[in-house]
């Protein structure tokens, strides 16, 4: 297993995403704990100490199972983070009561890693509002209280909305997680999210580095591309040798549902083989064949200086993408909740 240090600490390269465990059916609840055990100590044994949760996670039994499979190995062994759901604007009242209930959860004294979750177009405005909420003082004062040892955020929004979570916020800001992945590292700015976060100091962590499962059985002309560039690579370890290439990324989360993800994964992190340049440059060429039914825009926003509405042209072409390519997703829909707020 390849590490990377932060901050004096050993993390595993590949960490453990607990959003899409094991089912007994296919109720999302219904977790294999069974399953759920064995990959675990397969994962300990083959050196992931990284493992994350969430509040909503497996309609909120995800805490509850990785607390009750974590408890049997020491708790120096392993790092665990989980995170506050503002992605649910009913929860902003509620950090102290909800943060209580995940320690009980996850039967544990403190969190090594704890997150802002989701800071997108919806909740910016309530996670700013200290003052209403006090989400933002409660979490640095349990920082200092030791129950949580390392303070970050995750982010699905748009890159202005990051800059203004990190323009309050940053300065407390350990390190965040966003989407990346060889798609969406111009396809939702990825690389300019990077950028943003490296001016601050702050290292990143990897969501969706599959999309999905979507870069795991990408389109026939991607696979005989990428088959020509590295013969030997699986497609899905095409995925990771391009987060290995970015030296900004420390742990990259992936959501294994089975046994041979979690071998194959742990196989691919191994080893350290980053793309070389000209490898580079045919994946991203690669990437954007997969996205050339999206509409094209250059942000010039030209359009928006004459339209009656005053509306963001641009983004919102951002966000159609987003919902074509994905088939649905989330991203575009959590914006139009808070456009629909606004109305």
């Amino acid at each position: 297993m390849l590490y990377k240090d932060f901050k004096g600490e050993k993390l595993s390269a590949l960490g453990l995403g607990a959003m899409r465990l094991p089912l007994n059916s296919e109720k999302g609840e219904d977790i294999n704990v069974a399953m759920v055990e064995e990959m675990v100590a397969y994962g300990m044994e083959h050196g992931i100490n990284y493992y994350d949760t969430a509040w909503g996670y497996h309609n909120g039994m995800s805490e509850t199972v990785m607390g009750n499979v974590l408890k049997a190995y020491d708790r120096d062994s392993f790092y665990l983070a989980t995170k506050f759901p503002g992605y649910d604007l009913s929860n902003m009242p509620k950090v102290k009561e909800i943060f209580e209930k995940q320690l009980e959860k996850c039967r544990v004294d403190f969190f090594d890693f704890y997150l802002f979750h989701n800071v997108c177009e919806m909740n910016i405005d309530a996670y700013l509002d200290d003052e209403k909420y006090g989400i933002y003082t409660y979490l640095t004062q349990q920082k200092k209280n030791g129950r949580i040892r390392h303070l970050g955020f995750s982010a699905h929004g748009s890159l202005d909305t990051m800059k203004r979570f990190l323009d309050a916020y940053g300065k407390d800001m350990e390190f965040c997680q966003i989407q990346l992945n060889y798609v969406d590292y111009e396809f939702q700015d990825a690389k300019g999210k990077i950028e943003l976060l490296t001016s601050y100091g702050i290292p990143v962590w990897v969501m969706e580095p599959l999309r999905g499962g979507k870069l795991a059985n990408p389109p026939q002309e991607t696979v005989e591309r990428l088959h020509e560039i590295r013969p030997d690579e699986t497609l899905v370890a095409w995925a990771f040798r391009f987060l290995q290439s970015l030296p900004e990324v420390r742990v990259t989360l992936s959501g294994m549902s089975d046994m041979q993800q979690l071998k194959e994964n742990i196989e691919t992190f191994s080893t350290d083989a980053p793309l070389s340049a000209t490898e580079m440059d045919g994946l991203l060429a690669a990437a954007h064949g997969m996205i050339q039914n999206c509409l094209p825009c250059t942000s010039c926003r030209y359009c928006t200086a004459h339209c009656p509405q005053g509306l963001d042209i641009p983004r919102l072409i951002t966000l159609y993408n987003e919902h074509c390519f994905t088939g649905g997703g989330f991203i575009a829909s959590m914006a139009d909740f808070k456009a629909k707020l606004e109305v």
